[in-house]
């Protein structure tokens, strides 16, 4: 299976198809944005005019796109996927989605004969970039086994965690326990702060044990240095909040943290904060208790 196509050339999506080109796949790619197609055929791409080119010229298509109604509208919309698409074909969506869209794309999808793999992904730019990126993967395992070469093309991990659905569920337990983590690495080094200790020197002190992650290795530096240039956003992650929300409640789930830091970040997002790195929950807390966590010159 060397013939890609890629659609969605955003933060992620870009890098991810340059390392599609650099494994010697063929890849064709289609934005919205037609000078982000241009560039990645400057890279090497094919270049599509819409959805329904791509699905002509791939074996496999891959989705990053930012929520479930534009991954529907790529599929089944005016020049979308789903009237040219062929028996023995794969589609993998490696957007962020709700785990519901993801079923039912994959349902609708197997009556033409198409495997449907949903595919998101942990690890920010930098991992896209570098393709170590983590997928986690739903649908069967003979689509997972046919497809996993590309996969591997962009990540350093790839798991096939269930069927349809199971890997967007996955997604969305990973960014909870991500939420929940940055927020509380933000609390409490601005108490340790308020109470006149050097955040810099706590961190220190504290990563090598249990309250170690890497989510404070990745967002405790960038509190500190007060640099917030997205590697994740926080109005993507609030829209991957919001699904979270959703399906907990078609379950009848409890989750009062997410619940909570949901509520942080919609605060910043009022606050003209959307574009800014999910590391940026540090800048609830200042507006909170008056303290920043930026180190003094």
């Amino acid at each position: 299976m060397k013939r890609v196509g890629f659609i969605g050339l955003g933060l992620m999506g870009r890098p991810m198809a340059i390392n599609l080109l650099k494994a010697g796949f063929h890849v064709t790619a289609y934005d919205r944005n037609d000078h982000k197609v241009q560039a990645l055929v400057q890279e090497g791409a094919a270049g599509a005019a819409s959805p329904r080119e791509v699905a002509e010229a791939a074996d496999a298509i891959i989705t990053m796109l930012p929520n479930s109604p534009h991954v529907k509208e790529v599929v089944f919309g005016e020049n979308g996927l789903y009237d040219a698409l062929r028996p023995g074909q794969y589609f993998v969506d490696m957007s962020s989605i709700s785990p519901i869209a993801a079923r039912e794309i994959s349902a609708k999808l197997a009556e033409k004969g198409v495997a449907a793999l949903d595919a998101p992904v942990s690890g920010g730019v930098e991992k896209a970039e570098a393709g170590t990126l983590a997928v986690m993967v739903g649908g069967t395992e003979e689509a997972f086994a046919a497809v996993k070469p590309v996969l591997s093309a962009v990540a350093a991990s790839v798991v096939l965690v269930g069927p349809p659905g199971a890997g967007q569920t996955c997604k969305l337990v990973n960014q909870m326990i991500v939420a929940a983590n940055i927020a509380i690495i933000a609390e409490a080094m601005t108490l340790g702060k308020k109470a006149g200790v050097d955040p810099e020197n706590i961190f220190q002190a504290i990563r090598g044990g249990l309250a170690g992650s890497q989510c404070l290795e990745d967002k405790a530096p960038r509190m500190f240095s007060g640099n917030f240039k997205p590697g994740f956003r926080i109005n993507l992650h609030a829209k991957d909040l919001a699904n979270v929300l959703e399906t907990s409640r078609e379950l009848h789930v409890a989750v009062p943290l997410t619940a909570q830091v949901m509520e942080m970040m919609q605060s910043l997002l009022n606050d003209g904060h959307g574009s800014c790195d999910h590391g940026g929950l540090a800048l609830f807390y200042e507006k909170l208790n008056a303290v920043s966590l930026v180190r003094e010159s």
